[in-house]
């Protein structure tokens, strides 16, 4: 076990390979959890990404900024290409950012994996992306401590 501890404020556990998704709160697994419960799970999840996120934010400027123009164009949607002019920056380096992509922008620290941005389909081989309610509410608490 890992701990982790984000500006004196966030500590969490995290155990080696196991990754941090809402994917364990299931049905299957949990039958008896009612709603109140789950809303619990669930809340304690975000507690757990929440030191995750901001470090991975704190590493990378270009997650940031995408992050940050994202949150600037909510609820609206965005493409590759349109972020990178937005944010001024090569559509190779949103991509990393948002997907993930060898060395450089590591997967488990990308933005689809942390939950802040979500991928849609804009048809015709189009993807858009654009924040989850998770994602604003971290970008909304960074806009407010600065």
């Amino acid at each position: 076990m890992r701990l982790f501890v984000c500006a004196g404020i966030y500590a969490c556990t995290y155990a080696g390979n196991y990754p941090l998704e809402n994917s364990f709160i299931n049905d299957d697994i949990h039958p008896h959890l009612d709603g109140m419960q789950e809303e619990n799970r669930l809340e304690s999840t975000i507690d757990i990404k929440r030191p995750l996120v901001v470090r991975a934010l704190r590493r990378s400027n270009v997650r940031k900024k995408i992050a940050e123009y994202l949150f600037d164009i909510s609820p609206s949607c965005s493409y590759t290409s349109e972020i990178a002019y937005n944010v001024k920056t090569t559509p190779t380096n949103v991509i990393g950012a948002i997907r993930g992509m060898g060395s450089r922008y590591k997967e488990e620290e990308s933005l689809l994996s942390l939950d802040l941005v979500e991928e849609k389909s804009g048809g015709r081989n189009i993807k858009l992306y654009g924040l989850t309610p998770f994602g604003k509410e971290v970008m909304d608490s960074f806009k407010n401590d600065r």
